[in-house]
């Protein structure tokens, strides 16, 4: 009876065990299975930190509008395994929201401009095995950073060509944001396209220009708006961000009191700004005071970066240059009359033909 009774046991504690196993190596097997789902989802995922408006009409806007239209394209959802944004209060906040992306295992994170150059680079540091994209600005030395680039200069050229051929008073204006580079390639741009058209129809055109110094004092802009609009500017192309609030509370208070025939003229930046140009004219009239916009398709560019990564394509290391040659820059017809528009056609062939050197 004892022998029978061990060797009951014995069977019983080895089945036992062998059904432990069993339970282990199903449970390990799911475990995994669940995981590499996750990981394949949080893989594609993409998110935007920004200290500025996702609604600003101007670069934060276009640049979440490439996102959605990455979600959109594979099917993805807002949310941890899609596309997502991170707005923060102010700069100083950029490597707070950085950070929480990375916890919400976000793969690629993107950074709009020099505001979050340092954010990003303490983060690429610190987290090797994640993708960073730098808007409108350059990164060099991490493998796991793209940069990325627009010809500001090309799309600013075109608003040139349209101010010259439009002003009235041959007096012109531009605003710009913040003091760096980026706002230095619209000046170039607008500053020779407007010298190239005015030679080409014999007219003396003056250009006045002021930086605000940063892209958020609507206050400053609206005081260099003003004092432009006094020496008889009729023109004024601003790339100046949110502060650009400014120039389009001036212009409209000008405009209010004027014949819709006499208006003075704002060209918008980075994404359509027409509808910041309604306004009511001297006796009633609906009007609009909006000449044109010059388009930065960083949707172009977030969408693109975005697909890269999602096909294992991320361009670690290097510099992405978008243009004309690629539509991510452009100029609306908007309010352009026919024969000037077809002379920013020409204009916009020459460029992409190399004709024109900005």
């Amino acid at each position: 009876m004892y022998n029978k009774y061990r060797l009951r046991k014995g069977i019983y504690m080895r089945f036992k065990k062998l059904f432990l196993v069993v339970l282990l190596a199903m449970g390990t097997l799911s475990a995994c299975s669940t995981s590499n789902n996750t990981d394949d989802n949080a893989s594609k995922s993409v998110a935007l930190v920004t200290d500025g408006k996702i609604d600003d009409q101007s670069f934060n806007q276009a640049a979440w509008e490439g996102l959605k239209d990455y979600g959109s394209e594979y099917k993805l959802d807002r949310g941890t395994d899609g596309y997502q944004y991170f707005q923060v209060k102010n700069q100083a906040d950029l490597k707070k929201g950085i950070n929480k992306a990375i916890r919400q295992k976000y793969q690629t994170i993107f950074g709009i401009g020099n505001e979050s150059k340092s954010a990003i680079i303490s983060a690429a540091k610190s987290n090797p095995k994640k993708n960073f994209v730098i808007m409108d600005d350059t990164i060099k030395g991490y493998k796991n950073v793209a940069s990325v680039r627009f010809r500001k200069d090309e799309g600013a050229y075109l608003a040139g060509v349209a101010t010259a051929s439009q002003t009235k008073t041959g007096k012109v204006g531009f605003i710009g944001g913040a003091n760096n580079s980026v706002i230095a390639s619209f000046k170039r741009g607008f500053t020779q396209g407007v010298a190239d058209q005015a030679k080409k129809l014999h007219k003396n055109v003056t250009i006045y220009d002021q930086n605000v110094g940063n892209f958020t004092d609507t206050v400053r802009a609206q005081s260099i708006a003003t004092n432009m609009y006094d020496k008889n500017v009729d023109v004024i192309f601003h790339a100046a961000g949110n502060a650009g609030g400014g120039l389009f509370q001036t212009a409209r208070f000008i405009n209010q009191a004027r014949p819709a025939q006499d208006r003075v003229w704002v060209i918008g930046v980075d994404a359509d700004q027409s509808d910041l140009g309604k306004y009511y004219a001297k006796g009633g009239q609906e009007a609009n005071f909006v000449l044109t916009s010059v388009i930065t398709g960083v949707n172009v560019a977030t969408k693109d970066i975005a697909s890269r990564s999602y096909q294992d394509k991320f361009p670690g290391g290097k510099m992405i240059t978008y243009g004309l040659k690629n539509n991510a820059v452009s100029i609306l017809p908007g309010q352009i009359a026919p024969n000037i528009w077809k002379d920013v056609q020409i204009a916009r062939s020459k460029i992409l033909a190399g004709k024109i050197k900005i």
